[in-house]
This record gives C-alpha cells, structure tokens and sequence, in this order.
C-alpha cells in the first residue's frame, strides 16, 4: 500500500484526538453538567452543542479542501482537539460550558471530513479496507476515552479528567506536526481570488446536495449517530438509576468501542467485495435492536452486550458509508461528499440527545431508547429504497 507512512500518522494523530475528545464527554460531561444543576433536556442540549459547530462547518469545510492545501485546514482541527480540554476545569456555569462545547466541536468539524477525504485519496482502489483501519484507529481512541476518563472520574475528579484529555490532544498534535514536516498529505493548491474561491465552494456544494444517493449515504450516519448520541448522554445516567458506577459506565462506552474497533477493517474488506448497500441495512437493523434493548437491561453483562452489539452495527455503517461516498464522487468531490456526510450525520448527532432528552424526561427511557431504535429500521428501509436504481458519478 502506498502512503503508508502518512497514513499511519493519520491513523496516530485520529488515535489521540479521540482519546481527548471523548475522555472529555464520555461519561464525565453529562454528569457535570448535571452537578451545575442541568435536567435532562439540559444535558442533551449540552452533549449535542459541540455537534452543531460541525453541522455548521462540516460541508464547506470539506468542500474549501478540494480547492486549498488540505493538510493546512486540517491543522485547525488538530488545535481545537488539543486546547479546549484544558478550559473545562475553569468553567463556572452552564452557559460558559454550552459556549465551551461549541469552540471544541471544531476539532471534529474541520478533522473529520479532511481526514478522511486525504484516506480516500490514499487508497483509491481499496477505500472500504483503508477508511476501515483507520476508522478502528479512531475509535480506538473513543474506545481507550471513556474507559481512562471513568476511572479518572471515579478516583480522581472532574479536573484531572479533563487536563488528561488535553495531554493525548496535544500528542495528537505533535504527531500531526511531524506528519506535516515529513511528508505533507496529498492536496490540491490552487490561486483564486476570494470571490473566485467562494463561487467554487458553491458549485461543490451544489453538486453534493443535488446527488440523492449521496444524502442518502449520509442519512444513515445520522440515523446511527442519533442513536449513539443518545446512548453517549444518557448511558451514563441510566446507568446510575440502576446502580452503576461511572467506571462502570465508562467500561460499557468501551465495550462498544472495542467491537467497533476489531470490526471495522473486516467489515470495510468485506464491503470492498460484497458492496456497500446490503452491509448498511444491516448495520442499522443491528444498531436498532441493540439499542431498544439497552432499558431491557438492568444488570451490567446484558448491558455490555447491549453496547457490545451497537459498536459491531455502528462498524458496518461507518466502514461502508464512507466508502460509498468516496465511491459515487469523483476526485474533486471527495472533500465536498465527505462534508456532506458529515453535516448531516452531525445533525442526527446533535438532534439525539435533545430528542432523547425531551423523550426520557416526557416518557421514560424506555419509551425513548425504543422510538430511537425504531427510527434505525425506518432509515435502513428507505436508504434501500432511494438507493436502488444505478447513480452516475458526480
């Protein structure tokens, strides 16, 4: 495989940036945001806030890199992941840490779509096996996050919690510099002037939005991410009212995060040769079911299959829908799709929280992890139906 040096860098640098952005929200953010006196719609809101700077930024961002030097834009990201964790200790009510979560979802509003548009680039004949290994990269982070952050938690408290997940962030900075110095990623570099550079980003941004089975794609990522938003605000305090601790919490957050991390280079390798549509549905049938079944559960093994399951579907989704975007877009569309795709399943990953929030304290949670495990079924049965006649490419 060529690129293998940049491409293992990616991989370190999208390790430790997840390390520090979800030892961050997962399971300490929900909980303090609770000690500032915030009810559960409150904790949604708070959870989701970070997700909105992506759903702002993600699409243009994506799109600006298939016309600037990607590698440049992308270090915003990589500063956004590696600073805002030291600001939370400083915190003194929930409007500043509202405010606080809006400046740190730039990390994954800039990192995200870029980096995964530079793999992309990478590996054109073999995306679904490189978006896999580096998707498991990545969520090895988010799987080693929650699991340090609730011990931290439990032995240390909140501040130390945090200062720990600046200090992975600003290794994931480091790595990213040495990566920039040795060998800059494949990007184009163009001269425009700026009035000549915004009507390009329009035109990218037109031709992503007009193509149906790309929203389609991306629809999925917001159906699963509004699920596992759900599960990210408010795992956490179902756990309590049935007795657990948050290390215990934090164990089932990586749970979730180990089966999506062995499973997603298989399931990228499978959907090289088997496609991408079937292993879709199927993620979301698995997602679905995993999590009604989540408030069934009151003892910590079930739960841990519970969230054991979720990371296998989430797997499948991931490592296809990337990949099917790269697939349907040309070259000089890859940044705009993966923009596209991660706008929208920002959307579906801010909204889940709010929902759920509005549905648990309205219902139950078992009233609300139900209509969101239902929503997964109705997604998987219309992406089959949008995406079944033959789409060219953009």
């Amino acid at each position: 495989m060529t690129g293998a040096p940049i491409f293992v860098l990616l991989c370190g640098v999208g390790f430790c940036a997840f390390v520090s952005y979800n030892l961050v929200r997962m399971p300490a953010l929900a909980p303090f945001a609770a000690s500032f006196g915030a009810g559960p719609v409150m904790v949604g809101f708070i959870v989701a806030a970070s997700t909105m700077t992506g759903i702002l930024l993600k699409l243009p961002v994506g799109t600006l890199s298939d016309l600037v030097n990607r590698s440049r834009l992308m270090l915003v990201g990589v500063l956004a992941f590696a600073f805002p964790p030291f600001l939370y200790p400083l915190v003194p009510n929930l409007e500043v840490l509202t405010a606080l979560r809006v400046v740190h979802g730039l990390a994954t509003a800039v990192f995200t779509p870029l980096v995964l548009a530079m793999v992309a680039d990478l590996y054109p004949a073999a995306r679904g096996a490189a978006l896999g290994w580096y998707t498991a990269a990545a969520q090895g982070g988010a799987l080693v996050g929650p699991m340090l952050g609730g011990w931290i938690l439990d032995t240390a408290g909140y501040t130390e919690t945090f200062l720990t997940g600046g200090g992975f962030g600003l290794v994931g900075l480091a790595l990213y510099l040495v990566l920039w110095w040795r060998s800059p990623a494949p990007s184009r570099t163009v001269t425009l002037e700026i009035k000549a550079l915004f009507l390009n980003v329009l035109q990218g941004l037109r031709t992503v939005l007009r193509h149906l089975q790309m929203v389609a794609v991306s629809v999925t990522e917001a159906s699963k991410m509004m699920a596992n938003g759900t599960l990210m605000a408010f795992l956490p305090l179902y756990g309590l009212s049935i007795g657990l601790s948050l290390a215990e919490s934090g164990l089932l957050f990586g749970m979730q995060g180990l089966t999506s991390v062995l499973s997603k280079p298989v399931m990228g390798r499978v959907s090289d040769r088997v496609g991408r549509r079937p292993l879709i549905v199927l993620g979301l049938l698995v997602c679905g079911v995993a999590i009604m079944a989540v408030p069934q559960a009151t003892r910590l093994v079930w739960l841990a299959v519970c969230a054991a399951g979720f990371g296998f579907g989430e797997a499948i989704i991931t490592s296809s829908s990337a990949a099917m975007i790269a697939d349907l877009g040309k070259a000089e569309n890859v940044g705009a799709g993966m923009g596209l795709r991660g706008t929208i399943m920002d959307i579906g990953h801010a909204s889940g929280p709010i929902v759920a929030g509005v549905l648990v304290a309205a219902i139950s949670y078992t009233g609300a992890f139900t209509i969101i495990g239902c929503l997964q079924l109705v997604t998987a049965a219309g992406f089959w139906m949008a995406t079944g006649r033959r789409s060219g490419r953009l």
